[in-house]
């Protein structure tokens, strides 16, 4: 009897440990394709202007997939969309060290293949962070927890991702690191193929109305009907959506630039990445263990304005790995607060049945600036240079992280029952708002469908 309780125990915790290792590796491998391809764009090239262009053609349909692919999602099933979804990323990742080998590949190839891999990669991202929620109480274990474990193994396998890329490029080049990339794409595919099956949460939506043009935008206007009624949502998708810009812009075209002008190539931006990624993974344990004996908001304001800016101004300033290296760190654990507290806020305020569209809406709104931040970024440094161009957009970011401490809607994020959010939602949607469980007191802003 014992044994068979272990054995059912284990059954239950299955789906969730597996969606948290498919998530990890997908993760880590985006880590090599954030390090890798704009080394491969600046060995191939030497232009910071043209490694703008492959971030803005990666990152433009990540913004398109979000936008209409919620109600997509729920129809296909989450469990087909995540295994669909690294399939084709790993594909389009692979063809792009196999192309230039044989001599084939030309720089729109390149821009293409981005472009299908942020197409295909949001999609999946949805569908693995909205299962969360079901996953947790399968396991038998609270939505903080889970909500901080998912970003804590993703912040660690980011981490790992950025250490081996920096290591990975300097030893044997950026094409191994993007092969690497699409044999990380396969395995979470198969993690999710095997680990998630026979789960009524992950399966395609039954019982809907049929399908039509007209159906499938009544679906997606509710779920940005929702997003619109929400000012606290709002206000997270207006601020997420400044950062990631500036992000972007950081990740794909100044770090590198900075890295090859000024630290030594890269294993300087593996080092920097990883430290960041470290940081963030520390910040997520520390937020799941003690976080929620804090204010909230308190935290979330404190923490919001120290992750970003600071390194922007460092790396204008100085010409060393170590002051940025601290700043990175530093940072990283300020940002890894962050997720949790938005990440427990959304899924309190989002009924199950609307998760995977508004999920949609949040995607598309966080990460609507990333296309023009890579460009943006890559005009600058070739307009204005490199210090200025990073004291440009680090000035963006921090005006953005200002915020909560201006507006208003930032108050109720404390919980769903300080705001009278769920009785307003409740009455437009004519649905049961999202009940959080009575442990749920801690906080953490997170990026819907990954995060800052």
């Amino acid at each position: 009897m014992h044994r068979q309780q272990q054995h059912h125990r284990h059954h239950h915790r299955t789906p969730l440990a597996a969606t948290l290792a498919a998530n990890s590796v997908s993760t880590a491998g985006t880590s090599l394709t954030l390090i890798g391809v704009p080394w491969f764009v600046l060995e191939t090239t030497g232009s910071a202007g043209r490694a703008g262009v492959v971030a803005f053609c990666a990152t433009l349909p990540i913004v398109l997939a979000a936008l209409i692919g919620g109600p997509f999602i729920d129809r296909i099933g989450r469990r087909r969309v995540a295994i669909a979804s690294d399939t084709v990323c790993g594909l389009a990742i692979a063809a792009i060290p196999v192309l230039h080998h044989v001599g084939a590949l030309e720089f729109w190839m390149l821009c293409a293949l981005m472009a299908l891999n942020g197409f295909a990669h949001t999609p999946g991202n949805t569908a693995r962070y909205v299962l969360i929620p079901d996953l947790a109480e399968h396991a038998g274990t609270t939505l903080p927890r889970a909500a901080s474990l998912f970003d804590a193994v993703s912040r660690g396998a980011r981490m790992v991702g950025a250490a081996l890329a920096g290591v990975l490029i300097a030893f044997a080049g950026s094409e191994t690191v993007l092969l690497l990339d699409a044999a990380t794409f396969g395995l979470s595919a198969l993690l999710v193929a095997v680990g998630v099956r026979g789960l009524s949460s992950a399966e395609p939506r039954k019982g809907g109305a049929p399908v039509s043009l007209r159906t499938y935008g009544s679906e997606l206007r509710e779920g940005y009907g929702h997003l619109l009624g929400n000012r606290l949502l709002l206000a997270v998708v207006v601020m997420v959506m400044f950062m990631n810009g500036t992000d972007q812009g950081w990740n794909a075209v100044l770090l590198p630039v900075h890295a090859e002008a000024e630290l030594g190539g890269a294993k300087a931006i593996g080092l920097l990445t990883a430290l960041f990624g470290a940081g963030g993974l520390t910040g997520a344990l520390l937020y799941g263990a003690v976080g929620h004996r804090f204010s909230r908001r308190a935290v979330f304001t404190v923490c919001v304005i120290l992750c970003g800016a600071p390194r922007f101004l460092v790396a204008a300033v100085t010409g060393t790995t170590l002051p940025l290296a601290v700043t990175m760190l530093l940072g990283g654990i300020a940002g890894g607060v962050l997720n949790p507290i938005l990440t427990t806020v959304i899924y309190e305020r989002v009924p199950d049945r609307l998760r995977s569209r508004v999920s949609g809406a949040l995607t598309a709104g966080c990460e609507f600036a990333m296309p023009l931040g890579g460009l943006a970024a890559g005009l600058l440094v070739e307009g204005m240079g490199s210090s200025g161009a990073l004291l440009a957009m680090g000035g963006v970011y921090f005006v953005a992280t200002l915020s909560p401490l201006v507006f208003p809607s930032w108050r109720t994020m404390e919980g769903p029952a300080a705001d009278g959010a769920a009785p307003r939602e409740q009455a437009e949607t004519g649905q049961e708002a999202a009940v959080p469980s009575p442990e749920v007191s801690s906080s953490a802003p997170s990026r819907p469908a990954p995060a800052p």
